[in-house]
């Protein structure tokens, strides 16, 4: 299994940035693709998640600004991330847990300028 993340880069405050996420290899069809986020010297943080059955959730410091979404096979995950803003710099990871494993893409950096 290996996740692919796409879609980083350098916005100023206020831009959007869509960040994808694309699995491949075989899953069990009951799985949860969430994003992560960390920024030196702290640990990663929850971002957003969407499980296989539609359930989706983003944290509270990003709600209203950022949509996580799937595609209808399930093996892809977009985060649109709209009114960026300097504190969301940080460098950002995709994460699956399946049947209680847990996979990591590598990162991709956002860079939000004020």
């Amino acid at each position: 299994v290996q996740l692919q993340a796409y879609g980083g880069g350098l916005v100023q405050a206020g831009g959007s940035l869509r960040l994808s996420c694309a699995v491949s290899g075989s899953i069990f069809r009951i799985n949860v693709i969430s994003w992560y986020h960390q920024v030196p010297g702290k640990q990663r943080e929850l971002v957003a998640s969407a499980s296989s059955g539609g359930v989706t959730n983003v944290v509270d410091s990003v709600k209203g600004r950022f949509t996580i979404s799937r595609d209808n096979a399930g093996n892809s995950v977009t985060l649109q991330m709209n009114s960026l803003q300097p504190e969301d710099t940080a460098v950002y990871y995709c994460r699956l847990l399946v049947t209680r494993r847990e996979y990591w893409g590598h990162g991709t950096q956002v860079t939000v300028s004020s």
